[in-house]
This record gives structure tokens, C-alpha cells and sequence, in this order.
């Protein structure tokens, strides 16, 4: 264990089936749990250490991990996934396994809010709220798609060379970059950082490339937002350009328990100037 701050931080590593996840948690362990899960091909470094911090400071226990094909966790080779978007929904079940919790409220950021969905949708008895950041409602269909500009920039990855790490660095700080918002300037200079950070703590950063194999498959018509009872609360910045604000207003139209916190000029991110206002938001959802 260590002190990041003045918040203790553990690691762990939860192992099952074929598969290990690199988890770490913030916090004291008697505390409500919060899980974290995060977006396509993004580690848990994602989840910004004041945030995860500063929501243990409100009381929580805040564990975040590495997904498959991210991080310190299990590896596949590019384009040959062994596993299915509804293990990923599964692996966060895993995990509360792995820590001997019987129910957590659920953060998802982007494609984690899609899984987290579906493990409140598969698992109800083991979600206790759900916060849904960035992302858009299971089964909703006819939303705005992303803007014209950032389908332009995404295209150029269709011919990215993989094995390239310079290119690939180059690309994703263009892409942080477009995911901004309008209310905060981008700190380039930190984003570069948090990229090096993460390309270099993974034996295979290409490998995160499988989660684009994941989120073309069909899902059950049955995984509907409408069919999630538990509290949800949707945080969402007005000019994200991955998902227009109309995705997480859809929310409150179809999901019973759904509120909605408006991030005014926020993109598709978690900026450092809007962290104390998503940790007061979430503080006050997960409350009980």
C-alpha cells in the first residue's frame, strides 16, 4: 500500500478464467465502493488521480482498473480478441468478486458508461447506482452522430500504421485534442503526458485496438436503458463532439430514474477544471 496525498492506494491484481486485471483502489475499504470503468482503449490511468482521490476523500472506495488489452492486464494479439464486449461487463463483476463486495455504484466514462449499463442491466442485485459520463443509452437509436469534424479525424486510423508508437502517439494527441471542450483551454503539454504514461506501461498498446471489434457487435434486445431501475445519474458536457449532448439527454427520456448534470462547454473528457463539480455530483448520487 501507499499514500497518494493523503489517500491510500492499493493495488491488486484479480485473476480468473483466463484473464488478469490490474486493478488499484483509493480510500478506506468500509467506505460505499465505487467502481470505475473507463472508455475504449484507455487504462485506468484515465480515471485522473485527483478525481479518484477526491471522491475518496468524500467517503467513498474508489478501485479503478485496467480492462483487457489495457494497462498491466491481460493482453490479446490485435484483432484476435478472446473475449466479448459482455465479458467486459462481466469482468467488473469480477472485480467486485475479487474484493469481496457484494453491490457498488457503477462509473462509466464513453464505452465504459455502455458497460457499465449492461452489468446494472445483467446484474442488478450487484449495482447500487450507476453514473454514466460521455456515453450514450443502451438500445437508443436515431441520436446525432459525432461531429463532422472528429469522423474526419477518426478516419485517418482506418490507415494508421499500429506497430508505429511515434504515429500512434501523434494520433491520440490529436484526438485528445479534438475531444475538448469549449469551456477550459486544452492542456496539450498534459495530455502528451498522459499518453507517453500509458502507451509505455503496456506490452502491447496495440492490442487495445480489439475494443473496436467489440463495439460492432449486436447486443440483446434486451439490453435496453428503459430496463435499468437503479438510480442513474448522467454527466454530460454540452459540446462533446463523440457524443452530442442529445445522447445524454436521451437518458432522461427513457430511463425512469435518470437525472442529468449539464458539464456547459465540456467535451468528451474528464478535464481537471470540471473534476470538483463531477465529484460533488457523484458524491451526492452514491450517498447511501
Amino acid at each position: 500500500m501507499e499514500m497518494t496525498g493523503a489517500t491510500l492506494v492499493a493495488e491488486k491484481i484479480i485473476a480468473f478464467e483466463d484473464a488478469q486485471l490490474h486493478t488499484q483502489a483509493f480510500g478506506d475499504p468500509a467506505h460505499p465502493p465505487v467502481l470505475l470503468i473507463m472508455g475504449v482503449m484507455s487504462s485506468m490511468l484515465w480515471w485522473p488521480e485527483r478525481f479518484c482521490e477526491e471522491l475518496a476523500a468524500q467517503g467513498r472506495y474508489v478501485i479503478r482498473y485496467d480492462q483487457r488489452d489495457t494497462g498491466l492486464s491481460t493482453c490479446y494479439p490485435p484483432g484476435e480478441p478472446d473475449y466479448s464486449f459482455s465479458d467486459l461487463a462481466d469482468d467488473a463483476i469480477a472485480i467486485l468478486d475479487g474484493y469481496g463486495i457484494e453491490a457498488a455504484h457503477l462509473v462509466g466514462m464513453s464505452m465504459g458508461g455502455f458497460l457499465a449499463q449492461e452489468a446494472a442491466l445483467r446484474h442488478p442485485r450487484r449495482v447500487r447506482t450507476l453514473t454514466v459520463i460521455s456515453s450514450s443509452p443502451l438500445g437508443v437509436d436515431g441520436l446525432p452522430s459525432s461531429t463532422k469534424a472528429y469522423q474526419e479525424h477518426s478516419a485517418a486510423a482506418e490507415s494508421l500504421d499500429w506497430s508505429d508508437l511515434g504515429a500512434i502517439s501523434d494520433f491520440l494527441r490529436r484526438d485528445s485534442a479534438m475531444l475538448a471542450g469549449t469551456r477550459h483551454p486544452h492542456d496539450a503539454e498534459a495530455a502528451s503526458a498522459l499518453i507517453a504514461r500509458d502507451m509505455g506501461r503496456t506490452a502491447s498498446f496495440a492490442s487495445a485496438t480489439n475494443h473496436f471489434m467489440l463495439l460492432s457487435e449486436d447486443k440483446a434486445a434486451t439490453l435496453h436503458a428503459s430496463r435499468i431501475d437503479v438510480p442513474v445519474l448522467v454527466i454530460h458536457g454540452t459540446s462533446d463532439p463523440l457524443f452530442p449532448i442529445e445522447h445524454g439527454e436521451a437518458f432522461i427520456r427513457v430511463a425512469p430514474t435518470a437525472q442529468l448534470q449539464r458539464i456547459a462547454g465540456g467535451g468528451h473528457e474528464i478535464h481537471d477544471q470540471d473534476v470538483d463539480e463531477m465529484v460533488r455530483v457523484i458524491a451526492d448520487h452514491t450517498g447511501f
